[in-house]
């Protein structure tokens, strides 16, 4: 990221901020509008963004670092405060996505959606220095603005803020609010329970919950800083979807968060931090214990020693790794490169069932069952939303074949660089070239079969998988509390085959949120011109709702047409070709 001066200007904001302490200050003292450079103060040295007035009507400021980056010796180390900076920064270009292996809902080769998200599948994507935010707000004099920190989803081993979809402008435009979106690490580089990495000098450090304290980090930087962006440090509402939930509820329950008063409010769309032991037999649960992730651990230990050719087998490598002391174990590790790493994760744990990556509930940091905790009141106790899509699991249509029950075989007879290809290449105007039979296994058609149809079991896997934990966690908070608001999001009009294949599927309501069309990697296959007026007047009224929310704590507002209650009654967010529809019930 380069450093570089802009002489005058800069000279003038130092004058400003000697009289108004600090560029774009908050509070009730007047503010001089944001000159052309749009330069602001942070806690370790001036950034410079964007003035978009014309454009988008906000002013932004992207890849702004928040910690030093997490590379070399402070690989698995909780987040320490980046080197102070004394020229003005350029924060005007997205930080670099946190390192990851190719999905297709991560970023490809060039750090946004573009086509070599398809051809860099399973391969090592992003970078180690990545912990940077980004910033957008109204192009107003405005201040003391409800600030909305985003964490994305992405099973929480995939993300990044500079996905279109997560653009903070339209919201912060319709919402009257700052917009922060957070870069964290994921999978094995953000979750780790190995016991040769803990020193005992710290309990952050030593707690495996590397990604978690990003986000703390993030939210502590957004406290300190915001007001100087014209948001209100004090009025602070954290949201995420997907993984980006499970983390939400990880902040609510840590011990961290609720000393520091980071955040007043709460989102978590589609998400849970339920244990198995705490749902119906048979459930999918979003939390796994301590104990698995240490399997983890150990075994991505074992099988890079073997990979290195030190040991032959498990039981070598576990007496190999005995000869080593923790340093030398430690060192080691943080020699491995990313691609050595996702190697072994994909070739070796996927096989196991230790692929996976979240919160460690280790009991520092987050709790040994959030849940439990949540019921004693053991929490940050702050008005909360939540969500879920209608056809939550449509978009892991692949976990049909989990079990007979199930339908035995996956939903998609397709790879996800063919669907990928597939939906980057749809026109969605056009006369459709596609039907559902070149998607779905035959097994599953037609997709309104009673019992055996993909609708069918789409919905019974919605059922083990996303309902149970649902259920969990706002049983649990609401014992505690009433200002709880809830909506599912039941809009399907895509154009055919993919509303057979998606419906409402698993985060198709964030570009309703975001208020962003495309491109990325569903747009094609969710927007169409037909769906153009209905879509928009839905998504007016969601960003409108969750503006309402970040301000006062409650999401009623004129644009919904009807009042809001509060859960366990639900809000309906649907539309038609051509309005919104929105019921209670």
């Amino acid at each position: 990221m380069k450093h570089f001066h802009t002489g005058l200007a800069f000279s003038i904001c130092v004058l400003i901020s000697t009289l108004l302490a600090g560029c774009g200050s908050s509070g009730d003292t007047a503010v001089v509008p944001v000159p052309d450079n749009a330069i602001r103060n942070t806690q370790f040295g001036a950034v410079q963004g964007v003035n978009d007035a014309s454009g988008s009507g906000t002013y932004y400021w992207l890849g702004v670092p928040f910690a030093a980056p997490p590379v070399g010796a402070l690989r698995w180390k909780a987040p320490v405060d980046p080197t102070p900076w004394t020229a003005t920064l350029a924060t005007q270009k997205f930080g670099n996505a946190c390192v990851q292996y190719g999905r297709i809902y991560g970023p490809g080769s060039n750090n946004t959606y573009d086509s070599t998200i398809g051809t860099t599948l399973n391969q090592a994507v992003g970078s180690e220095d990545c912990l940077y935010l980004n910033i957008w707000r109204p192009a107003s004099t405005a201040t003391d603005l409800p600030v909305i920190v985003f964490i994305y989803g992405g099973s929480d081993v995939s993300g990044y803020t500079a996905d279109p979809t997560y653009n903070g402008a339209n919201l912060a435009k319709s919402a009257n609010a700052v917009v922060v979106t957070i870069n964290y690490r994921v999978g094995l580089f953000g979750w780790l329970n190995l016991a040769q990495l803990k020193t005992g000098k710290s309990v952050l450090d030593d707690s495996g919950n590397f990604g978690t304290l990003d986000n703390v980090k993030a939210l502590e930087f957004v406290k300190a800083n915001v007001a100087n962006f014209g948001g209100n440090p004090n009025n602070v509402t954290v949201t995420g979807q997907s993984a980006g939930a499970i983390n939400v509820y990880a902040l609510m329950v840590s011990p961290l968060t609720q000393i520091a008063g980071l955040f007043q409010k709460a989102a978590a769309f589609s998400g849970g931090i339920s244990l198995a032991s705490e749902l119906p037999a048979g459930s999918i649960a979003t939390l796994t214990p301590a104990t698995t992730y240490a399997t983890q651990g150990n075994t991505l230990l074992w099988d890079l020693l073997i990979a290195d050719g030190l040991a032959t087998d498990s039981t070598t490598a576990q007496a190999y790794a005995a000869t080593q002391t923790s340093a030398q174990i430690a060192t080691y590790m943080r020699s491995k490169t990313p691609t050595e790493i996702f190697t072994q994760l994909l070739t070796k744990l996927a096989l196991l069932g230790l692929s996976g990556s979240g919160p460690i509930p280790e009991g520092t940091v987050v709790p040994a069952d959030p849940v439990a905790n949540i019921t004693a009141g053991a929490y940050t106790k702050v008005p909360f939303l939540a969500s879920n899509t209608r056809d939550e699991a449509k978009l892991f249509a692949a976990y049909l074949a989990l079990s007979p029950a199930l339908g035995g075989k996956p939903g998609l007879i397709v790879s996800d660089a063919t669907r990928f290809t597939m939906m980057a290449n749809f026109n969605p105007d056009a006369a459709p070239t596609l039907t559902g039979a070149d998607l779905i296994d035959p097994s599953y058609l037609p997709v309104t079969t009673a019992g055996t149809g993909y609708n069918a079991k789409t919905d019974l896997l919605n059922s083990i998988f996303f309902i149970p934990s649902r259920d969990s966690v706002l049983t649990a908070l609401a014992a505690n509390q009433t200002n709880i608001w809830y909506y599912q999001f039941n809009w399907a009009q895509e154009p055919a085959p993919w509303n057979d294949v998606y419906g409402a599927a698993h985060a198709f309501d964030l570009g309703f949120l975001f208020g962003n069309f495309g491109p990325n990697v569903f747009s094609n296959a969710q927007f169409s011109t037909a769906n153009k007026s209905g879509r928009l007047a839905l998504s007016n009224a969601m960003m409108s709702s969750l503006g309402a929310f970040a301000k006062s704590g409650d999401p009623n507002n004129a644009a919904l047409g009807v009042t809001w209650p509060v859960w366990p009654a639900k809000l309906w967010f649907d539309a038609t070709l051509t309005d919104k529809a929105i019921s209670v019930h």
